[in-house]
This record gives structure tokens, sequence and C-alpha cells, in this order.
């Protein structure tokens, strides 16, 4: 039996087999993990081919050794081996080692994506994370690291996103760094999210469990000191009474509150003060002081508190935990949603299927979508018609209807009939992934609210250390007896737990409704931006309008003929997804257009190439004339005047023709622009077409101003002169390439989910039903968030700046005081949650 030890052990932590290896088929309906033994989850899907057979692996941790092992020439280690593996071993050859298992690119795959040359990113889960102070220690130690350039931590999801030089640095070394300060670091899996997340779960369950029956039992012989008078207690067997409360307090001392101490103990030796440092004086103080009078048989003993206030303390933080998760289950339900096996029709058109798993289908498979089945990639319907549930994607109830040539989704549920498809996109390169990347983007981001919240509560925890030992000392000198329980109050009451959770959970919490509602956010800020922004910029095409560009009118201002010139416009545009592009080449009913060649865009302006043997220019009239030395046609202010876009085609010394584009304004569109208005929000339409068609439909939507004949650097330019303005907050929403360099401009950029894949890139927001409505609602939800922040944000202060004061009075006991840290820390979370009650958004 080979395996590894060192500082790679332990990062993917598997329960012993009793029983011997078996080989288990990647069909079989209860599957073991060929590498590790352990049961699969049925939602999982995850496959290494070793000796010509795919086998099945439990997470993606597994499937990465395993790789790594066959990869490398090493297969004889399953060949040979007699046993699973054991505890906190990994099922690793002694020479992988040397290899470097988190430095492997193929391990790599999954998690790290290169953002330059020699800079890599990857995305992380954190396992022992129970306050802001532990993100701030994680998030300055392994920023002090050789190479570490970036590190951001979500408190509410424990997602971490850590870039890196590799020249100077190895993620292994990072997660070795993480590892040291007692922490341990995966790489991001939402299946390994589940298993963590039951695993905190189970291991409060128990510590709650031992703690509350502790707590009963000790007040069940404190009880009678409380209500015996004065000599009804002889001192024998009052002694006898404290030493079983010793007894009965020791295990929850020792096991309920070992992780406050260990913490603690740990943020000392590295000089940082996290939340679990006045805990842990306070429980160990309290403690301690009561062994010693019961040993001594003088002074006050305080187990029944100390066990009330461990219970209390870890009901708050259980009941915080669980309302966490499920905050963040909704964000991590998309990594869930494909199937592991999918029907796949090898002799299409013959109905004959096979099963295989999900991992290797590849584009130009045929697949067939029975009814209730969870389309497992990208493709489009080639047999069938029914109608798709795209709820999770686009946050739209309304079944969408599906028939041959119509585009399906990856996650949508097929619902009435059953399809065939072709696959287009399969994994990271489905449209389901992209949305992933871009949600793991906005949780691995902190917005500066939440920043300026951790600050606070560092600074916090020194003020209350410092009030709690004046207190202390105090009260030592007026009444020594109190002083201990005094002490201990005033370290537990002001503990700011709730001033950690107050932002955090909120974003997550808005952040999963949004989504919900077809809003999904990729940046960390956007929602704190979103609710600030007082004045809206709107592109025209493919924003307001639906971008269903259809060609009106075609003149011809030389020899050549209507077909003529379309066919010319439809060549030089075969390449282009530009709604203007997409309506030209609609224009020739497909028929067979001419070879284009040498062609050249200038994005914003139009594009030229060769037909032919001839050079055509095509795009804005005044870029036509510019390329020609030409005057401006006289008929191109003839058709603008009747409303759409004019665009003109050019060649052979003079304009040939133009072409009249007409398009329709999404139904919404003015809703939304009412809405805004109404809240005293400017709108603004910025548009490459002419100001008489810019002008048309604002006017049609009761917009406030609108600017048209803009090229990209114009738009960018217009959005810096509103940004000029400190008390401005710009918001742009757009969908095509030419709105990219305007998205990154603005403070908060919404961007089309239809809209191009840079376009989406670039947007902090993406409305992925295409539906401005949503847009509507996200800016009501936005406001909502940041209510509920400040709403707990003040709720913690006043919490904290009265109930000090009490404690400092002597008017609240240790046990009150661990109510009352609880019960705050639990109020904010609560109040969070209200923010997924869609009822209350307009």
């Amino acid at each position: 039996m080979l395996r590894c030890s060192g500082r790679l052990s332990g990062f993917f932590p598997h329960v012993p087999m009793t029983s011997s290896e078996t080989a288990v088929s990647a069909s079989s309906p209860a599957a073991e993990c060929y590498h590790c033994g352990l049961p699969v989850p049925p939602q999982t899907s995850h496959y290494v081919a070793i000796d010509g057979v795919e086998r099945r692996m439990c997470c993606v941790g597994c499937e990465a050794v395993a790789r790594s092992i066959v990869d490398n020439g090493l297969t004889d280690y399953y060949r040979h081996r007699d046993a699973m593996p054991e505890p906190q071993k990994e099922a690793l050859p002694a020479e992988l080692q040397e290899l470097g298992l988190f430095d492997h690119p193929d391990f790599q795959k999954s998690f790290v994506e290169p953002v330059g040359e020699h800079e890599r990113e990857a995305s992380l889960i954190l396992e022992g994370i129970t306050c802001a102070a532990c993100v701030w220690l994680n998030e300055q130690h392994v920023s002090r690291q050789p190479g570490v350039s970036l590190v951001d931590i979500n408190y509410a999801t424990r997602r971490a996103r850590v870039r890196w030089d590799e020249r100077r640095t190895r993620l292994s070394d990072i997660l070795a760094a993480i590892q040291a300060i007692g922490y341990r670091a995966y790489p991001y899996d939402a299946e390994r999210s589940e298993q963590i997340a039951k695993r905190e779960r189970r291991s409060m369950l128990w510590r709650l469990f031992v703690a509350g029956f502790g707590m009963m039992q000790v007040m069940m012989y404190a009880f009678p000191a409380y209500v015996a008078g004065e000599g009804d207690l002889t001192p024998d067997i009052e002694l006898l009474m404290r030493w079983a409360s010793l007894v009965l307090t020791l295990p929850v001392v020792v096991y309920s509150a070992a992780p406050f101490f260990r913490r603690a103990l740990r943020d000392v030796k590295l000089r940082r003060l996290g939340m679990d440092v006045p805990v842990a004086l306070g429980v160990g103080s309290a403690f301690v002081a009561s062994v010693w009078a019961t040993l001594t048989a003088r002074g006050e003993v305080y187990f029944d508190s100390v066990t009330m206030f461990v219970f209390f303390l870890l009901c708050g933080r259980y009941l915080e935990m669980i309302a966490r998760q499920k905050a963040v289950r909704g964000v991590e339900e998309l990594g869930k949603v494909l199937p592991a096996f999918a029907e796949r029709l090898p002799g299409w058109p013959s109905l004959t299927g096979e099963r295989i798993p999900v991992s290797q289908l590849v584009a130009g498979d045929v697949l067939r979508i029975r009814p209730g089945e969870v389309v497992p990639a990208d493709g489009v319907v080639i047999d069938g018609q029914s109608e798709a549930n795209e709820a999770l994607l686009t946050g739209e109830s309304l079944p969408v209807p599906k028939s041959v040539g119509s585009e399906v989704t990856g996650g949508s549920i097929n619902i009435s009939s059953p399809l065939a498809i072709r696959v287009e996109q399969t994994g990271d390169s489905t449209r389901l992934a992209a949305i992933q990347r871009l949600m793991e983007r906005a949780a691995s981001e902190k917005p500066a609210i939440a920043r300026q919240s951790d600050k606070v509560a560092v600074v916090f925890i020194v003020v209350l250390l410092v009030l709690a030992s004046v207190t202390g000392v105090v009260w030592y000198f007026v009444d020594p007896s109190r002083a201990l329980w005094v002490f201990v109050s005033v370290l537990v009451v002001a503990c700011p737990c709730a001033l950690s959770l107050a932002t955090p959970v909120a974003l997550t919490v808005a952040t999963d409704a949004l989504a919900r509602m077809g809003v999904l956010v990729t940046r960390g800020h956007a929602i704190e931006t979103l609710a600030n922004a007082n004045h809206f910029v709107f592109d025209k095409t493919g924003t307001l309008t639906l971008g269903h560009l259809t060609l009106e009118e075609t003149l011809p201002l030389a020899d050549l003929d209507v077909g003529q010139l379309r066919a010319i416009a439809g060549a030089l545009e075969q390449s282009s997804e530009h709604p203007v592009a997409r309506a030209l080449r609609r224009s020739n009913d497909d028929a067979d257009l001419p070879a284009a060649r040498n062609l050249a865009s200038e994005t914003g302006q139009g594009v030229t190439g060769t037909v032919d043997g001839e050079s055509y220019w095509l795009g804005r009239p005044d870029f036509v004339a510019a390329h020609l030395g030409c005057d401006l046609p006289s008929s191109v202010d003839e058709l603008s005047g009747r409303g759409g876009s004019v665009v003109a085609l050019g060649g052979r010394g003079r304009c040939l023709g133009l072409f009249r584009l007409a398009d329709v304004a999404r139904p919404e569109a003015g809703q939304l622009s009412a809405k805004l208005a109404a809240e005293g929000i400017r709108t603004t339409v910025l548009s490459g077409d002419t100001q008489s068609v810019a002008a048309s439909i604002a006017a049609r939507l009761g917009l406030n101003e609108a600017h048209g004949g803009m090229t990209p650097q114009g738009k960018r330019d217009f959005i810096a002169g509103l940004q000029a303005d400190p008390s401005a907050v710009v918001a742009m929403v757009g969908d095509g390439v030419n709105d990219a360099p305007v998205l990154a401009q603005v403070h908060v950029s919404v961007a089309m989910g239809g809209g191009t894949e840079l376009a989406r890139n670039q947007g902090d927001i993406v409305l992925l039903s295409e539906n401005l409505a949503g847009l509507g609602r996200g800016v009501d939800l936005a406001r909502r968030t940041l209510t509920v922040i400040r709403q707990n944000l003040w709720w913690s202060f006043a919490y904290n700046f009265t109930s000090v004061p009490l404690a400092m009075a002597g008017l609240v006991t240790p046990w009150m005081a661990g109510i009352g840290m609880a019960g705050s820390s639990l109020l904010v979370v609560l109040n969070a949650l209200r923010l997924q009650d869609h009822r209350r958004i307009n």
C-alpha cells in the first residue's frame, strides 16, 4: 500500500473502508469511488480512464490525483494496492509527491485561470472561518507571501480568490501558508463545499448537545444554592455540589468551547485579535476562578454561568451558520443542476441511444432529451417541438417554446415533448459555466462597505479588551466578589460578531435573490453602486430596442440593383454578430453570398473588405464618405427622417447605395424609464445612429436626453464628463462589442444577457432574461439591501453602546451576556434573510 505524507496530507481527508478494494464500473447504480472507496454522490460526474476503463470518482480531488497517477505512468499503483487509503492519508504514490499535486496543470484546470503571462488566479474554499477577524487574518497573512498580488475572501460564502506570480511562488506554498495558521484551503468545488458545510453542522450540533446537557445538569446542582436559606446547606453538601458542577462543566469547556480557545490561542500567537479572543478570555477566566474557588472552598463559583454562556453562544452561532448556509446554497445551485449522464444517439437519425457521462460529451453529439430531463449542454434543436423551463438561468418563470433551429441552454428543463439536440458547447464553454464563473467572481470580491465594517470590528475588539480590563480593575476595588463576572460580562456582551455579520450576509442573500430574478451580479461593488446610481445611460440597439433590425428600404445610387447591393453588404457582414450585420444577412433570404476577403472592421464605424476583386466600405455614411473622399448623398437625411438607422455602401470611388434599417422598442423599456423618472433619476440614450433616430427613441420612451452619432470613444468621453461631477453615480446599460469600453468606464455597468461575450465580461451586472423590467426590480432590491445593511449596522452599534455600559455597571450577568451576543448576531442574519422575499419588490 502506497501512501503520501507531508504537507499535502490532509487536504483531501477520507473515511477508511473496511472492505477490500472493488473495481466498480462507471455505470454501477451504487458506485464507490475507484480511488478512495467512498460512496459517490449521485449528482457528481467525475471520471478518469484507467487501463482503458472509465472509473468513477467521488470528487474533483480524487479525479485530479487519479489523473496525475495515470499521466505519470504510475497506473501499477492501482493494480498492486491491497486496501483503500487510511484516515487522513491520500492514495498517492510517493513518487508523485515530488511533482507537487496542487501545482500540477491537470489538477489546476478546474479552478485556476491565467490572468496574465505569468499570473494565475485560483478559486478556493476555506475551512475554519468563523468571523470577520478570520477573514482579515487570512487576507493579511497570505498577501504577505512572496508573489501573491491579490487575496479576497468572502465571509458569508467562505470563498477566496487568490492571485499569484507563478515565477515567485506555487499554489502548494500558498495552501501550506494557510494551513500554517490553522485553516485549510481547498480548490473550490460545489460538492466539497457542501461536504464541508455538512461537517460544520454535524460538529456544531455535537458541541451544542454537550453544552446543553452540561448546562441542564449544572443548573440542577446550582439551583439548591439559589433557593436555600442561610444554614440550609451544610458546607460539605455545598462543596459536593461544587465538585459535581466542576465535573459536569469540564466537558463543556474542554469540548464544546474548544474551538474558541483554539482560535484565540492562534490569534495570540500571531499577535492579532479576533472575535474569539474576548470569548475565550471570558469563559477561561470564569472557569479558572470557579475551579480555584472549588479547590480552596472559598469564593463564588460561576459554573452555571459558564455552561449557559457557552450553550447560548453556540446556539446563536449554529442558527447563524444555518441561515448563512441557506443564503449561500442558492448561489451554489448552479453547480449542481447538470445531470451526471446523457442519452446520446450515435447513429442519428436512428433513435437507438446509449447513456454516457456528461463529461464525455463533445460538440456535434446528438442527444435525446426526454420530458422532465435537464439539458446537459448548450445546443440546437434538430428534431421535435417542446417548451423549456429556463427559470434557474434567466429568472423568467414562463416556459420558452422550442422547435427545430431553437437554441437550448444547459441547465434548462425540457417540459412537454422529447427533443433531439445537437451539442454545440460543453463543459466550461457553456452559458451555464460562464454564469457560474461570473457569480464566483462576485462572491470573491469584497465591496468597500464590507471592508470598512471589517476594519471597524478589529478596532472595536481592541477597545473592548481595554474597557473590560479597566472595568475589572475598578470593580476589584469596589466589590472584589463581583469583579470577575463583571469583567466576563463586558467581554462577552460587547463582542462585535453582529457588526461583522451585518454586511456580508446581506450582500450574499441579495446576490442570491437577484440571481433568481434573472439579474446576475458579477462584481462585489455592484449592489451598493446600483442602489446609489442617479444617472442611467442606455445604449439604443439591442438595449432599449429588441435589436432585431429588419431592412426596411434599399436605395441604389449607382449601377447596382437592389439584389446586388444586399449581396455585397451581406458578404461584408458575414462574420459579424452586430444586429445591423444580422439584418443585412437575413435580407438575402438565405441565398448564397459571394466570398469576402481582407475583412477589417473599425469599432462603431463600419467594415471594409474585398468582394470579387473590388474594395468596398460599409457602415456609417460619414465613415464611408471619409474613406471615399466624397460628400454625403443628400438622400441620407431623407432616409433618416423616416426613422431607423441608415447604412451606406461605398466602392469604385463613390457611394453605391443606402440601407434603412428599423427596430422596435422593448415593451418594458417605457415602464423602466417612467419608474426611474418618478424616482428623480436622470436618463440618457447614446447611439451610433443619427441624432434624429436617437431623439425619436428617447421621446417615445420618455428619456431625458439623447445623443446620436456617438462613436465608442465619444460615448466614453460623455460618461467621463458626467463622472466629473463628484455627486454623480453613473450606470450604463449596453449589449454590443462597441459598448465594452463604455461599460468599463462607468461606476456600475449592466450588460444584456444576450449580448456579446465581451460585453458580459465587462458588465458588473448581467440581465440574463434581457428584460429591462428586471433591472427596475434589481434597483429596488439593491436599495432594500443597503437599507438592511444600515439597519444591521445601526442595530449592532446601538446594541453595543447600550449593553456595554450596562455590563460595566454590573447589571448584566455572563449568561445574559451570552444570550445578548448570540441574539444580536442572529437578528442581523434574520433581517438579511428578509431580502429573499420577492413579494416586497415592486
